[in-house]
């Protein structure tokens, strides 16, 4: 009771809830002085922890209050009784009771003190913990607030980059805006300067067609005096025959008497007359080597001013022509011919030269022999990407167009072009040798088709369609022409005039002539081919398909084999479909060999060998072999 009562105490000195370790007696020895700085120290701590918790420990102070002051009251009923003796046995025993009743009380009392010192210690234990947390969320603020003032460091100076960058994006923006009003500026004067140029060379163009036809009129006219002296000279060689004729040889007779009555000078006379158209006949006769030498000058003559034309090409080309085709089945030859995407294939009319352009500039010529390409030399000078290969009938030559809006003209012995002909406003797409010695056809994406002059670089004659021009083709006094309008349309090169239109069933892509000029193939965006009977010239045309075949670019190539009997062209899943012609099915499939989608294929003359080229740089020779 005495230690309830002790520990009771030192909660009253201590209002604000300290723990019973906190009021622990100085230890023993221990001098006054010591004693009274430690409970100063104990007051000192105990008012700090009044003045921060004494809202907390209301109810236990008034408790305790209540609970001290029943225990002093107890005391002083004790020490009353202890003092007086006892009256009487009622009294004494009503104080024992009520003596009981306080113990009990107590008790109870410090029990509750016990409970409550229990809660205080738990309060004081989560108290600790909240404390633990506070000072670790602050550190944990400070770390966060340090991470923000990086933050805002950084964001600061991004800040400022961006302003830099702002003012280095407007004087850029400035510099392009005048770069563009330039770029305006040199665009207008560079047509300016083209159509001064065109002008002058349409007027000499003009000038030269005028100088040719006087020179073409001349010559007829030597001709034709030629002619005249001919017929003049064969006619005085036949009358001076004609007296010594068989028919005339009876009228002689009959007048001899009358001629032997002549006198010697009249018959030395008649000698000299008859021996006069003689020596005429003998000095300019037909057979004499002064004419037939003055002749052959004439027709020899040539005009070699500004002319790429050679003795060579002025030979009549040879008609090659295909039995039988092969079906190609398997690849003879895999390999990357360019540098960059291939746009272009074709074989030379002796099959054994084979030349391939693509986007890197140059047009590679390859030599096939045995199954095998063997890279023979580079056509180098285009500044664009190829788009069209076309060799001449007799091989010598090779006619390209290209992205640089121009077509260009080689000879096989020399690497840089002979002739550039120049005049579309964008890409040429195709260029083709036409059916007069001499001229070429280009077709360009700005719609119109260009009939040109090889030996004066000029442009003769040119059609504008305003429909991108796709492919054209050439044969015997017409020009076919496909555009991305769907329709094929059908030049007279001798009037320059369009004679038909042959609807298509979308883009025309590309457009192939069989080898007799029957037949004309269109490849279109569909994903079909269709072959036209050009002997009708009608709208009726066979359409072949296969499952799995697609058009893969707007320029995608298919050809006709060389016998007519078959139909060639590459997909966009670098599979070459195979049709035949006369029963309208698919041949066969070659897949496996390209990785992307082909662009171009091409069957040589003797229908021995079948090339395909695609986007990525692959080109492989294929045979039934």
């Amino acid at each position: 009771m005495a230690a309830v009562t002790a520990n009771a105490r030192g909660v009253v000195t201590d209002p604000a809830g300290v723990s019973p370790r906190d009021s622990r007696p100085p230890a023993p020895g221990a001098g006054g002085r010591s004693a009274e700085s430690w409970k100063g120290h104990i007051i000192r701590e105990l008012k700090h922890r009044d003045l921060s918790q004494h809202a907390m420990f209301q109810d236990l102070i008034r408790f305790y209050t209540q609970l001290l002051e029943k225990t002093s009251l107890t005391k002083g009923l004790l020490s009353s009784s202890a003092r007086r003796p006892p009256a009487g046995s009622a009294p004494l025993s009503s104080l024992l009771q009520q003596s009981i009743q306080l113990k009990k009380t107590t008790g109870e009392l410090a029990y509750q003190v016990v409970e409550l010192q229990q809660q205080i210690k738990i309060k004081d234990s989560v108290l600790e913990e909240q404390h633990a947390r506070l000072l670790q969320e602050r550190r944990c603020l400070s770390r966060v607030s340090d991470a923000h003032q990086e933050l805002r460091a950084q964001v600061e100076q991004v800040q400022g980059q961006n302003t830099a960058l702002k003012v280095e994006y407007d004087a850029l923006l400035e510099r392009q805006r005048a770069a563009e009003a330039k770029l305006r500026q040199e665009t207008v004067r560079g047509e300016e300067l083209l159509a001064k140029v065109m002008k002058r060379k349409n007027q000499a163009a003009a000038r030269m067609n005028s100088h040719n036809e006087r020179r073409s009129r001349a010559r007829e006219a030597t001709l034709q005096a030629a002619a005249r002296s001919k017929v003049n000279l064969d006619r005085s060689a036949v009358h001076p025959l004609s007296s010594t004729s068989p028919s005339s040889g009876f009228s002689n007779s009959s007048s001899a008497p009358s001629s032997r009555s002549t006198s010697p000078k009249n018959e030395k006379r008649d000698a000299s007359m008859e021996r006069k158209p003689m020596r005429l006949v003998r000095s300019a006769s037909v057979t004499s080597p002064r004419i037939l030498t003055s002749i052959k000058e004439l027709f020899d003559r040539k005009r070699r001013g500004h002319s790429v034309c050679s003795q060579e090409e002025d030979l009549v080309s040879p008609v090659r022509i295909c039995v039988s085709a092969r079906v190609p089945a398997r690849a003879l030859q895999v390999l990357d011919a360019h540098e960059q995407d291939i746009n272009a294939v074709r074989f030379s009319s002796s099959s054994d030269l084979l030349a391939t352009g693509g986007t890197d500039k140059v047009i590679k010529l390859w030599e096939v022999r045995a199954g095998l390409l063997t890279h023979r030399g580079t056509l180098d000078g285009s500044t664009e990407g190829i788009t069209c290969i076309e060799f001449d009938p007799m091989g010598f030559r090779i006619l390209a167009a290209s992205y640089s809006k121009a077509a260009m003209l080689w000879q096989l012995g020399d690497s840089v072009p002979k002739v550039t002909l120049t005049g579309h406003s964008r890409k040429v797409t195709a260029a083709r040798f036409s059916s007069i010695l001499h001229q070429v056809v280009t077709g360009s994406a700005d719609g119109s088709i260009r009939l040109w002059d090889l030996r004066r670089a000029a442009c003769l004659q040119s059609r504008n369609v305003a429909k991108y021009c796709s492919d054209l083709v050439c044969s015997e006094n017409c020009i076919i022409s496909g555009h991305y309008d769907g329709q094929i349309r059908v030049w007279d090169s001798r009037a320059a005039s369009c004679v038909q239109v042959l609807p298509a069933q979308g883009k025309v892509t590309s457009l192939d002539l069989s080898s007799d000029h029957r037949q004309l193939l269109s490849c279109c965006r569909d994903d079909c081919l269709q072959l036209f009977d050009l002997r009708r010239w009608s709208n009726e045309r066979v359409t072949f398909r296969a499952d799995g075949f697609k058009c893969g670019s707007d320029s995608t190539k298919a050809v006709i084999s060389p016998d007519c009997c078959y139909l060639a062209a590459g997909s966009a899943d670098g599979a070459v479909y195979i049709w035949n012609v006369s029963t309208g099915k698919l041949e066969t499939r070659l897949p496996d060999k390209h990785s992307s989608s082909i662009s171009a294929v091409s069957w040589s003359l003797s229908g021995e060998y079948f090339v395909s080229v695609d986007k990525s740089k692959r080109a492989v020779l294929w045979s039934d072999m």
